[in-house]
């Protein structure tokens, strides 16, 4: 099965093509350049550089969130576009099963900036067969030290991935301790993407039923209330 799979949720974001369950390419975008911009682009490069054709490709998956939102529109976007284009089927990933995924590990501590002094946040554990991440915890979008706090029955032994981990490195330590594992750099997600479409086919679905997933509600719609309350 051949996969092209999308993550834009942060400024980077990247792409990947995925064959029979290996990942045959993954870039890193280039964040001075919104995805609007690059992406068509890094698509046609994907494709060149793995010798396929977009025609050929069975399935696209997509980071669909949490994440940036103007981010998450575009890459779900994209990939509806070119999976309404050749008829096939999306398969739509949380961004914080595809962190828990590119860090491996038996209990992964997933977490994502969330700007305003927030993360999006949630505990994965690997099944028994070694197999699929199963959330031991609701994903949440807390100050990070709420989230230690939520979270702290569930943390023993995880390794922290994501670039909210990164940025709170400190609340991190000094909640869990100085020997906390953290992955650094954060690892490109969208090779991690593509091997969750591969195993689960069975998420697929038709281009126009993807929908991001948000956690929090989003800063338009937050807005839009407060001028409401306006006098």
């Amino acid at each position: 099965m051949l996969i092209l799979s999308l993550d834009t949720t942060t400024r980077s974001g990247s792409v990947a093509i995925v064959a029979d369950g290996a990942v045959l390419y993954e870039r890193e975008g280039d964040g001075t350049h919104g995805h609007a911009h690059r992406l068509p682009l890094d698509v046609i490069r994907a494709c060149e550089t793995a010798g396929v054709d977009a025609a050929n490709v069975d399935l696209f998956a997509v980071a669909a969130g949490p994440g940036s939102f103007t981010g998450l529109r575009i890459g779900i976007a994209a990939v509806q576009g070119l999976a309404m284009a050749y008829g096939r089927h999306v398969v739509a990933v949380s961004t914080l099963e595809a962190l828990a995924a590119a860090a491996g590990g038996p209990r992964v501590a997933a977490w994502l900036d969330a700007q305003r002094g927030e993360v999006f946040a949630q505990v994965y554990v690997l099944d028994a067969d070694g197999e699929a991440y199963r959330p031991a915890l609701e994903a949440v979008a807390a100050p990070p030290a709420f989230a230690l706090e939520l979270q702290a029955a569930e943390l023993d032994g995880a390794v922290f991935h994501g670039d909210g981990a990164l940025k709170y490195r400190q609340a991190v330590e000094v909640a869990r301790g100085a020997d906390v594992l953290l992955i650094d750099p954060v690892r490109p997600l969208a090779g991690a993407i593509g091997l969750l479409a591969a195993r689960h086919p069975d998420r697929g679905a038709a281009p126009h039923a993807i929908a991001p997933i948000y956690v929090r509600r989003p800063d338009a719609e937050l807005a839009r209330e407060r001028r409401a309350r306006r006098p």
